[in-house]
């Protein structure tokens, strides 16, 4: 049994079309061929893939199909073993692509925002929430705030605006807030909105910084100033463009 014969003729062995003489050496084999006694294992019960296939007499009298049908079932196995092999390759991609969706924590929403054809997109990181990222990688500009409050925002032009994230400290809860764009001629859009809880951001007990990010209609060379304010009307935070 030549090597090219030791490794295909696993199905031929599974349906027991090989010769005697064939069948005692691939047997023979198996004993020392993992890969081979595994793909055996994948035939198990393939009898049903000849349901369709119509035995060729000919003149042998041994009871086995010719060798014109018998490569025709070889190779049904074959393709139908390649078409397993490429769905289980499929399932592993769209899985491990599942996964790292998963551990970016948060991607959707700031796909939304980059990827637009704008300026170039900022970097996300698994680490850190898309808002975050967007801050940290960019040039801040320092807002002035009240008496403990600080922050600042780092605006990206796009196509359709301009895209604003934020960093705010030093305020406590409860509280409704909601960064706005103010253009130079006055008009006010809502960039986003959040709720402050009682604890607070970037204060003693909870020194980490509130970072949100949002996108306006107004072009970044349109923008005055932007201001965080409460739903009460009370300014926190003002950031000079």
């Amino acid at each position: 049994m030549t090597p090219e014969v030791e490794h295909t003729d696993v199905g031929a062995y599974a349906l027991g079309l090989l010769e005697e003489s064939d069948r005692r050496a691939f047997s023979a084999h198996l004993a020392g061929c993992p890969s081979c006694t595994a793909e055996l294992a994948e035939l198990s019960g393939m009898a049903s893939l000849l349901a369709g296939v119509d035995p060729v007499e000919d003149e042998r009298d041994d009871g086995h199909l010719g060798e014109a049908p018998r490569a025709e079932v070889i190779d049904l196995l074959r393709r139908k073993k390649d078409a397993d092999r490429r769905a289980r390759k499929g399932a592993f991609v769209i899985g491990a692509a599942a996964a790292v969706a998963l551990v970016a924590g948060g991607i959707g929403v700031g796909a939304a925002v980059f990827g637009d054809g704008g300026t170039a997109p900022i970097a996300i990181h698994s680490t850190r929430s898309p808002a975050e990222d967007a801050y940290r990688q960019g040039t801040p500009i320092a807002g002035t705030g009240l008496p403990g409050i600080s922050g600042g925002v780092v605006l990206e032009k796009k196509g359709w605006g301009t895209h604003a994230a934020l960093e705010l400290k030093g305020v406590k809860g409860p509280l409704e807030c909601e960064l706005v764009a103010v253009s130079k001629t006055g008009e006010r859009r809502t960039v986003t909105g959040w709720a402050v809880p009682e604890k607070g951001y970037g204060v003693p007990g909870s020194p980490r910084a509130l970072y949100v990010h949002g996108g306006t209609a107004l072009s970044t060379g349109d923008i005055d100033h932007f201001e965080v304010s409460t739903t009460s009307g009370k300014t926190l935070l003002t950031v000079k463009i």
